[in-house]
């Protein structure tokens, strides 16, 4: 098993697509908060510290012995807490995941989708970003097959914005510069499009974990241009 992954984007070699037209400035990405941030007092601050622990104590014995073979009970022994504490914080070994990969993407899409090339179109800035959640992917390969089961088998009404991953406010965002640069159609709300950009992206890791030998950036760049162009001929399209 692999160390726990980190988000790091990596660095674009490919050429740039500059933009057709000036596009204005970005907004700045919305806030993401913290995965399970609580108001800043006391008790909050504890149960913080308390589930951060817990996170850094599964995914060191997750490294050791491999995510499947560890058991809650081995958690809680290994970070010195009552069984009762650790499903208090984390219901499932499966609540770990989000904790941990939502910390990370909380801290890294801010800074990701700031360090874009502002010279790129948005198709580049959408690639440049697919490429990034790419290398990321890779690296929690053996994670996600565990992290994508628990989120989908969580209730719609779970599914707030607190518990999602952000990825869908990165996508809205570059949508909209993209269709206030005049590069995508302004015919659909850019968290419309979003939303449907992150189902393909989600049915692209799905397809990625089961087929073995399948480059996922090759298989992004693949979804993007079915976004971006759709599948009818000519001059269906």
């Amino acid at each position: 098993m692999p160390a726990a992954p980190r988000f790091t984007p990596p660095v674009s070699h490919s050429a740039p697509h500059p933009a057709p037209h000036p596009a204005p400035a970005p907004a700045p990405l919305p806030e993401f908060p913290a995965a399970g941030a609580d108001p800043d007092d006391r008790r909050s601050r504890k149960r913080r510290q308390t589930a951060d622990h817990l996170v850094r104590t599964a995914f060191a014995l997750f490294a050791e012995h491999g995510y499947e073979q560890v058991t809650m009970e081995q958690i809680a022994a290994a970070a010195d807490v009552a069984k009762g504490t650790l499903y208090n914080h984390f219901p499932v070994k499966e609540a770990l995941l989000r904790a941990r990969m939502h910390a990370e993407l909380a801290e890294a899409l801010p800074r990701l989708f700031a360090g874009l090339p502002p010279e790129l179109d948005c198709a580049g800035r959408l690639r440049a970003f697919l490429h990034a959640t790419a290398a990321y992917s890779e690296q929690a390969r053996d994670y996600l097959p565990h992290y994508i089961a628990y989120r989908l088998s969580q209730p719609l009404a779970a599914r707030g914005a607190e518990n999602r991953s952000g990825l869908d406010r990165v996508y809205a965002r570059l949508l909209a510069d993209g269709q206030a640069s005049g590069e995508i159609s302004g015919d659909f709300p850019a968290d419309l499009l979003a939303d449907t950009l992150q189902f393909m992206h989600l049915s692209t890791l799905l397809r990625w974990l089961e087929t073995p030998g399948l480059a996922l950036a090759d298989a992004f760049d693949t979804m993007l241009d079915l976004f971006l162009h759709g599948c009818a001929a000519g001059d269906g399209r």
